[in-house]
């Protein structure tokens, strides 16, 4: 029996391995462990090579995941969107009504798990080459740099699914004798969310001993994205860890960045890498390097995805915040076009944070920024008891949009005011949905949504809603798979 499930095996890989080779193909679901099999691709004989496998793995940043995937699983899961579009898999992820054959679920899946791979082949291997041109810091910086991206991933996973299988190998060589150890790569169990996380912060620490203080711009992983992502990581890992949430907030601050004096200037496209930004994925433009994410969201020629709420825009108007509305969302006229129950056709909104949506764009993606750090430095003092320090935060955010201070003067209150206010400022940045879960108020909140005359939509999200399914796909391949409650 292991004899033919060694051939099974060695086929199986042989196919995988030669489709990516020689077809380049992106394929649509693949088994987790299967990446980079063939001794040429594990192990790097010069510096280029390994320069060329981290870029590789910084390129999934701009990838169908991160240019539009990201958006809809952070925004139109939440209040702030409505799928938009004509999709039947984004209206299942807006509606609550996901199945395991979505497939957006299989594609995220897939890809997350792919760049992991890439992480993984860099880890493991680096250190290994001989080539003088690489030196011992410069190792060193890669495998910090490959540590931020492969928790980035485990980030994004751990929120969408729970618990997932921590890989961190690669298939290196097939033989009967290590058929065990290839086996249990190649089809693990799930890990429980607690050893996720924790893989997740052993990468983030990593990173922040290794990488640089600064990079050529904010695309590359520097110490303030790993002290960024270190202090989002403690505010959602249950239990929350508030003390090390403030410690790294403070580790962002201390490292340079400031708030620009203008809330538009983050969006004008005249300000790109700012000293706002912590983490921007840079576009150049054109074919080989044009952002197409955007023209999924703005534009007259057809009906775009992640169609702005109704909620959020009576949550700018009764906070009478006028700037962060207009550089969030804007109105057109759509008539003759389309149309959609949730708004006239000559007054319909798209979202205007992403401004360049013509074909081959060079519109940079803002992915961590300091004005979200602020807020949630604003939220751990307050979870430590310390409601004015929290205060003079929220206003220090208030105060660049016009806004008066915060009235909040208890903590129950501040949370309430921290939650609003990173509502308004983030706005269809991909954060508002996963903000919901890790603050317990996602099934409260989702569940009391209002549409175009404040009446309520009728969401019914559960606690078994707030992950998504394992990939009907993923289930087939590898029997150590379980699915999630109610799928």
């Amino acid at each position: 029996m292991k004899k033919y499930v060694f051939l099974f095996l060695l086929a199986a890989l042989s196919v995988l391995q030669s489709c990516e080779k020689f077809l380049d193909l992106e394929p649509e679901s693949q088994s987790i462990a299967v990446t980079n099999t063939s001794a040429d691709s594990i192990y790097y004989k010069s510096a280029s090579e390994v320069e060329a496998a981290l870029a590789g793995a910084y390129s999934d940043f701009k990838n169908e995941y991160y240019q539009l995937d990201y958006f809809v699983n952070g925004d139109a899961q939440s209040d702030d969107a409505y799928a938009g579009g004509d999709n039947p898999s984004n209206f299942q992820i807006d509606e609550y009504k996901l199945d395991a054959t979505n497939s957006n679920v299989s594609r995220d899946w897939a890809y997350l798990y792919s760049t992991i791979g890439k992480t993984n082949t860099i880890i493991n291997n680096v250190n290994a080459v001989n080539d003088p041109a690489l030196s011992a810091d410069r190792k060193s910086e890669i495998i910090g740099e490959a540590s931020f991206i492969r928790a980035f991933m485990y980030f994004q996973l751990v929120q969408l699914w729970g618990d997932v299988p921590l890989q961190l190998k690669e298939v290196k060589t097939i033989s009967a004798a290590n058929l065990d150890a290839i086996y249990s790569i190649i089809f693990p169990a799930r890990n429980t969310t607690a050893e996720v996380y924790q893989q997740i912060i052993a990468d983030l620490e990593t990173a922040l001993a290794k990488v640089k203080a600064t990079a050529p711009n904010k695309g590359f992983v520097t110490k303030g994205a790993a002290n960024a992502m270190l202090a989002k990581v403690y505010a959602t890992q249950e239990p929350h860890d508030w003390n090390k949430v403030n410690q790294y907030c403070d580790a962002v601050v201390a490292g340079g960045y400031s708030l620009l004096a203008d809330y538009d200037h983050l969006w004008d496209n005249q300000h790109e890498n700012s000293a706002e930004a912590i983490f921007e994925i840079n576009y150049n433009g054109g074919v080989t390097d044009g952002n197409w994410g955007t023209k999924i969201f703005r534009g007259l020629d057809w009906k775009k995805f992640n169609l702005p709420s109704n909620d959020l825009a009576f949550a700018f108007d009764e906070a009478n915040d006028t700037k962060r509305k207009n550089a969030s969302m804007v109105f057109l006229d759509v008539t003759g076009k389309w149309s959609d129950s949730h708004w006239p056709q000559n007054k319909y909104p798209f979202i205007n944070k992403y401004r360049n949506f013509t074909e081959g764009s060079n519109q940079n993606y803002i992915f961590i920024r300091l004005a979200d750090i602020l807020l949630l430095k604003a939220e751990a003092l307050n979870e430590l008891n310390d409601v004015v320090g929290a205060a003079t935060l929220v206003n220090q955010i208030r105060t660049r949009v016009n806004l008066p201070n915060t009235t909040a003067a208890n903590q129950a209150d501040m949370r309430l005011a921290i939650e609003k206010e990173r509502r308004l400022e983030l706005a269809y940045e991909g954060i508002r949905w996963h903000d919901l879960k890790r603050t317990g108020r996602a099934i409260a909140v989702m569940n009391a949504a209002v549409g175009p005359n404040k009446e309520n939509l009728g969401y019914n999200v559960t606690p078994n809603r707030l992950v998504w399914p394992i990939p009907q796909a993923e289930l087939d391949k590898n029997t150590k798979l379980t699915q999630n409650p109610g799928y």
